[in-house]
């Protein structure tokens, strides 16, 4: 399968809450180019306030059902984190392909000013990416590199 701006589409089953307002359309990608599908709010109870600094877990009445072998990364819209310092303090979150339950975003407040979290709004973006697992093995030494043992911040000091 291919997407129409030719990249590889692997298909994500996606299931309703009980909950789920139908009017709130599937995670969906924006313009052709689009590297993740923006995911809505899910708040039939009504807005979420969010006031500087805090944080909420938010529905979306979603569930979904990730092939073996991929990873759905959940991150930040550039725009509500420039325009109103709305962020995922976990970002980029995992949702790993043998979990099922309720799709929620933690999102947070990193802004000055009140942020509300509507009904229905995009309030962050879901990545499709394949997973490489590490086959961990206990070494004696390790190879010796340029960098060597730099910590934090070493690689701008030259």
């Amino acid at each position: 399968m291919s997407g129409g701006d030719g990249a590889r589409a692997v298909q994500i089953k996606v299931s309703r809450d009980r909950d789920f307002d139908p009017d709130v359309p599937l995670p969906g990608y924006e313009t052709p180019g689009a590297a993740g599908a923006d995911v809505r709010a899910n708040l039939p109870e009504g807005p979420v306030t969010l006031e500087p600094g805090a944080r909420a877990l938010i529905s979306t009445g979603l569930r979904l059902e990730i092939p073996e072998g991929y990873e759905v990364q959940v991150r930040p819209r550039s725009g509500l984190a420039l325009k109103h310092g709305l962020t995922l303090p976990n970002s980029p979150g995992t949702i790993d392909s043998d979990y099922r339950g309720p799709l929620g975003v933690i999102v947070q407040n990193g802004g000055q000013e009140r942020f509300v979290i509507e009904h229905g709004m995009r309030i962050a973006q879901l990545v499709v990416a394949p997973v490489t697992r590490g086959d961990f093995c206990l070494a004696d030494d390790l190879n010796d590199t340029a960098r060597g043992t730099g910590g934090f911040g070493s690689t701008g000091t030259r």
